[in-house]
């Protein structure tokens, strides 16, 4: 039983120009899908079916096959049927597996066992769908509910499957039997059919430019690795996130946080004796997407409240006197040229101390949620 992956991808998309080989968080789309499939380990032969050159060297770049179909089949009239039966016709396998560069994030786990049913259940035609639990209508008319009875909670609605397209799978016999007989075999015609629901990230298809930038913040999420842990109204836990009521918070009320970013070169220095030395103040030196840097003067006795970053972490430069660190109860003295690393979730509370004031440069970003236990 030989089992092949297709991965169809033409250049010429309209709702969104050159979609597959647009980046996404800096990689191009259709690599997720090459890159999942690989990892899934459970076809025979892996093959990117395209009439785009510059879409089969990304094939041949990520170690999968690239299969140039031709031009008249990567037109907007041409369809799924059309150029899958002309890869089947020319690609020996026995099943093909259809996975589409336009859902990037179909799990490795969704893939193999996608393709484990296929072959187990000796399907002649699997089909993913997205699983809707909640009323549906169509051509006006209710799908799954009554008009004139009470509707029941959503966990009692009867599903209902839409086709999710990111895989679907075929018995190359069975399928050509069905073109031949009804010029389709996209729905299975002839055949045992079979549906595998998928859920989460996996249900994700890139159509319209607005899905594209959702995916942009998917894919960034799902890079950064982060777990994000629940949190509820009146846990004991509040959140602040603007700066400039924070620092106020703090003490600091004389704030420059806008001027930042300067092409040219600033000195620290310059920018200290420009302040009134006898008063706590902030100033923003670089703020970005990534990150952003203050300098933070303030008076003996003054610091933060004691808080954590649930998704970041920051770190510090010390510019000049003393600050006393209490890290979850540790307390050390750090001082000039000291740097100190703060970890995520990690619950500090800082305080100048000394007979001067104490100055650092804390380096976040802007938007770094402050959690303050209560």
């Amino acid at each position: 039983m030989k089992l092949v992956a297709m991965i169809p991808a033409r250049l010429g998309s309209k709702r969104i120009p050159k979609k597959n080989i647009r980046l996404l968080n800096g990689i191009p789309l259709i690599s997720y899908i090459i890159r999942a499939v690989k990892e899934s380990q459970c076809f025979d032969e892996i093959y990117v079916n395209t009439e785009s050159d510059i879409i089969g060297e990304i094939a041949l770049s990520e170690g999968v096959k690239f299969y140039k179909r031709p031009s008249h089949l990567s037109t907007d009239s041409a369809t799924n049927d059309d150029f899958s039966l002309d890869f089947i016709k020319n690609v020996e396998c026995d099943v093909m597996v259809q996975v589409l560069a336009t859902s990037p994030f179909l799990s490795v786990k969704d893939i193999k066992s996608f393709a484990k049913m296929a072959i187990d259940g000796d399907y002649d035609t699997l089909v993913s769908l997205n699983k809707q639990q909640i009323e549906c209508v169509y051509d006006g008319n209710p799908i799954n509910f009554d008009k004139k009875k009470p509707s029941p909670p959503s966990q009692h609605v009867t599903p209902v499957g839409a086709y999710a397209c990111g895989l679907m799978a075929w018995r190359s016999e069975n399928y050509k039997d069905n073109m031949e007989k009804y010029g389709c075999g996209y729905h299975g015609g002839d055949g045992k059919v079979g549906y595998y629901t998928l859920t989460g990230h996996s249900t994700i298809d890139v159509d319209e430019e607005e899905d594209f930038q959702l995916a942009e913040l998917v894919a960034r999420h799902l890079a950064s690795r982060q777990n994000y842990e629940p949190r509820y109204y009146g846990d004991g836990l509040h959140v602040e996130v603007d700066v400039p009521s924070i620092l106020a918070k703090d003490g600091v009320n004389t704030n420059d946080l806008h001027s930042a970013n300067s092409e040219t070169p600033v000195s620290v220095k310059e920018i200290i004796s420009s302040f009134d030395d006898s008063v706590s103040w902030s100033k923003r030196v670089v703020n970005t997407e990534n990150n952003s840097a203050t300098l933070i003067h303030q008076m003996p006795g003054e610091g933060n409240r004691a808080h954590y970053h649930p998704e970041w972490n920051e770190w510090w430069y010390i510019i000049d006197g003393q600050w006393e660190w209490n890290i979850e109860g540790e307390k050390i003295i750090v001082k000039k040229d000291d740097i100190v690393f703060i970890p995520k979730n990690r619950v500090h509370h800082i305080t100048a101390v000394g007979d001067k004031p104490a100055i650092r440069l804390a380096v976040s970003r802007e938007d770094v949620e402050h959690v303050y236990p209560e």
